[in-house]
């Protein structure tokens, strides 16, 4: 019978919310999330004959519980979420500090962890260019491209042909002209000159490259679709890698690309050259050409707090950590590294700083995670109320309250500054993790309980299924955290300041709120000479729940005062809680549940 007398406690805060007294508790912090008995429960007869509770049906027949049994599911709670377990947040053991992993503002939706994903391996995720007739002012003309010239004025002559193997164009009436090499974009200039050498004057030329020769180029290696892929002589190794699938991120190297002809290297390509800074090699491909993609080298993986969260190949054997720095763009937050990875076929580990890190040696498979492993030097301090001035103040850590209130300015004629109170998420933690434990004690004292026979079975079901209620309800309540720093007298106690704390200057007020068990619930203006009785009797006197030996006031500082011997002052809130008379909770039904009705109530009385 506990359990009852608990669920009226209860019935306060539930029944007038906006006085919800479990809200106000001046201890602290977090929900330990509750541990729900399981549903998968079933009403079983205990030794001496009676049953016993089923979350689902109550007490009752064990037939008709297993029955309804059958058509449940169980349901899985997450007892432990993450950050009970990264902050133990309300527990006893929280700690206030940490590593943090920070993520970048335009990437807000990372997923913590490391990265699967190779650096540069987006370069491929295109679909394969189209070969284009109009080569770009860069492209260098060789043998075998079509290029249309035409002269007029003093002599006149046309060719539109293929350049031949030596690199000339034959123009009748001027003879070869070599333009081999020639850019594209230098292709008229080249012309007119040659021709002006033999016309001085009265010349126009006009020199334009039709299309540029296709050729053939072998792409093997570590590739997605090695072969022999066709394209125009402009295009660069990474349009044919493209056509190619691109390099394997698994097994190929976007740093060690060669590109042979006849059977000797004549170029080297290495891709991040191009992704880190924009540049290819100046190579020209020809007809025949092979592209080879070596495997992959050493791979050094990067997480946490920086912009580049990507898997980094290493051009040889180890890379510093100065490279990967350059490489990941660590965020400005972070100030330590973990590196873990293998050294002679045993796991290694790692804890530096990120300038240590600049002189080591990563090696193959080494994870490297950058965090903020640094206290914050200041906190900041929300201010809501009756103030004057900026509602954000920035303080030094070891800044106590009465220090930060020096610079709070305030109206004295409004502000109540002897009722200041402090509001921390961390004992709003702590207020529901206990809200929580209680509940959960209530809980497997209802459905743990057992009755000697049928009829005290169904008598304690109605109870458990009203207290079931009012812990629903319960668990709903959100505490606010309230830290009572104010005593009776109006001393401010020096609390050090915690990030995020919100300091409460309320304002004078000239009323006192009389609620709970009363008739009607109202806000009464205050009088020095009244007293406790006469606020009563302004809100209509006490229900049939109410009386004078079950009052609680809560001052506007925060402070809980049980029976108070003194009135109370403007603005504070006088709360008549409820008086639990056993009796409401029984039903009868027939004359032998009255005898067990009668002789539980007998044993509530004797409590």
């Amino acid at each position: 019978m506990r359990a009852l007398t608990l669920a009226a406690a209860l019935m306060v805060p539930l029944a007038f919310p906006s006085l919800a007294w479990a809200q106000q508790q001046q201890q602290t912090v977090q929900s330990a999330v509750p541990g729900l008995l399981s549903n998968s429960a079933q009403v079983q007869q205990t030794p001496n004959g009676g049953y016993a509770y089923n979350p689902q049906t109550g007490y009752g027949d064990p037939t008709a519980a297993a029955q309804q049994q059958q058509q449940q599911q169980l349901q899985n709670t997450n007892i432990l979420p993450d950050s009970v377990l990264l902050n133990r947040q309300g527990s006893t053991t929280e700690a206030e500090g940490g590593p943090q992993i920070p993520p970048p503002l335009g990437d807000q939706m990372r997923l913590p962890g490391s990265s699967q994903t190779v650096f540069g391996a987006a370069l491929f995720t295109r679909g394969a260019p189209s070969a284009t007739d109009a080569p770009n002012p860069n492209y260098r003309i060789g043998p075998g491209d079509r290029v249309s010239v035409r002269v007029w004025g003093a002599v006149e002559a046309e060719a539109l042909g293929q350049v031949d193997p030596d690199g000339n164009l034959f123009l009748p009436s001027i003879g070869p002209i070599r333009i081999a090499g020639t850019r594209s974009g230098d292709l008229q200039r080249v012309v007119e000159s040659e021709v002006r050498r033999i016309y001085t004057q009265q010349v126009q030329v006009y020199a334009v490259l039709i299309n540029a020769n296709r050729i053939g180029v072998y792409v093997t290696g570590f590739v997605r679709a090695p072969g022999r892929w066709s394209g125009a002589g402009s295009e660069t190794v990474l349009d044919f890698l493209v056509r190619a699938g691109g390099v394997d991120p698994a097994r190929g190297s976007f740093r060690d690309i060669t590109v042979q002809r006849g059977g000797r290297a004549v170029g080297k390509v290495d891709l991040y050259s191009f992704l880190l800074r924009g540049t290819l090699p100046n190579l020209t491909l020809q007809d025949d050409d092979t592209i080879i993609v070596g495997k992959q080298g050493a791979l050094v993986g990067v997480d946490g707090s920086v912009r580049n969260n990507y898997l980094f190949e290493v051009p040889g054997r180890a890379m510093s950590g100065d490279e990967l720095i350059q490489l990941s763009a660590p965020l400005p937050a972070a100030t330590n590294a973990v590196i873990r990875g293998t050294r002679d076929g045993k796991p290694y580990s790692r804890y530096l700083t990120t300038v240590q890190l600049r002189s080591v040696a990563l090696l193959d498979q080494d994870v490297v995670s950058f965090i903020t492993d640094a206290p914050a030097p200041t906190v900041r301090v929300n201010i809501e109320g009756s103030r004057i001035g900026p509602s954000v103040l920035i303080a030094e850590r070891d800044t106590g309250l009465c220090q930060l209130l020096d610079y709070v300015a305030v109206d004295p004629q409004l502000a109540d500054t002897h009722s200041v109170y402090l509001l921390r998420r961390r004992i709003a933690a702590q207020q529901r993790r206990a809200l929580n434990e209680t509940l959960d004690r209530l809980e497997r004292q209802l459905f743990l309980g057992t009755s000697s026979t049928t009829g005290v079975a169904e008598i304690r079901n109605s109870e458990a299924q009203l207290v079931a209620n009012y812990i629903q309800r319960g668990r709903r309540i959100q505490p606010e955290g309230r830290l009572v720093v104010s005593d009776s007298n109006g001393r401010c106690a020096d609390v050090r300041l915690e990030d995020g704390d919100t300091i409460v200057i309320p304002e004078k007020s000239q009323t006192v709120l009389v609620a709970g068990e009363v008739n009607m619930p109202t806000a009464v203006v205050w009088r020095p000479s009244m007293t406790v009785q006469q606020f009563i009797d302004q809100a209509g006197g006490f229900s049939d729940r109410g009386s004078i030996g079950n009052l609680m006031l809560r001052k506007a500082s925060g402070e809980i005062i049980l029976d108070p011997r003194v009135g109370p002052q403007p603005g504070d809130e006088l709360i008549a809680l409820p008086r639990l008379d056993p009796k409401y909770f029984q039903v009868a039904r027939d004359v032998l549940n009255l005898i067990y009705q009668s002789a539980v109530s007998a044993s509530l009385a004797g409590l």
